[in-house]
């Protein structure tokens, strides 16, 4: 999936400014550094944002990256020409994740990228076995979005009114189901 990201990224990106929202361990951070971008890339776990940050320190764009352990959300970051969330959302429910993106939306002048656990039958059933399981041998529980009330909302919320949906891709391998989505400002 973050390949399918990054080739939704332009190949040089000098002089933007990219925001990794919810980054892990900053895989995609240090490849958006090294296409020249200055990258704000922020998670909620402190220990993730330490395990990237000690990773990016070899690099040779590494400056080119702040590491913040924090809200993804928070305005002080500033604006950005381009925002990636990957599987950044999945755990939000429907009104929560679009309502993130579209705070996202105001600050945001290119495009944003993110992608959601897109609701199919089969991640459905998946999902519903899974909860017979003990619970301290869960993941976070995965809540899977309807790919057509996201475009409606996209559609119809004035946060959006810049932006239209772009490209979408569907990555299924195993027990593995993500959607990316790109939307782009007008």
């Amino acid at each position: 999936m973050r390949n399918t990201l990054l080739s939704w990224l332009p190949a040089d990106m000098s002089g933007m400014r990219l925001l990794d929202a919810g980054c892990g361990t900053g895989a995609l951070a240090l490849q958006a550094a090294a296409r020249g971008a200055d990258v704000v890339a922020i998670d909620l776990s402190p220990q993730l944002i330490s395990i990237a940050a000690e990773r990016a320190a070899t690099a040779s764009h590494a400056t080119k990256i702040t590491f913040h352990a924090g809200d993804m959300l928070d305005k002080n970051y500033g604006r950005f020409d381009y925002a990636v969330m990957m599987d950044s959302i999945i755990h939000y429910n429907e009104d929560d994740a679009i309502n993130a993106l579209g705070q996202l939306a105001g600050r945001v002048d290119t495009a944003i990228l993110f992608t959601f656990a897109p609701r199919t039958a089969l991640l459905g059933t998946m999902l519903s076995v899974g909860k017979i399981m003990p619970r301290g041998d869960r993941s976070p529980a995965i809540i899977p979005q309807s790919e057509t009330r996201l475009r409606r909302e996209i559609a119809l919320r004035p946060a959006f009114a810049r932006f239209n949906v772009g490209r979408t891709s569907r990555i299924t391998s195993g027990f593995y189901f993500s959607q990316a989505m790109e939307i782009t400002s007008c």
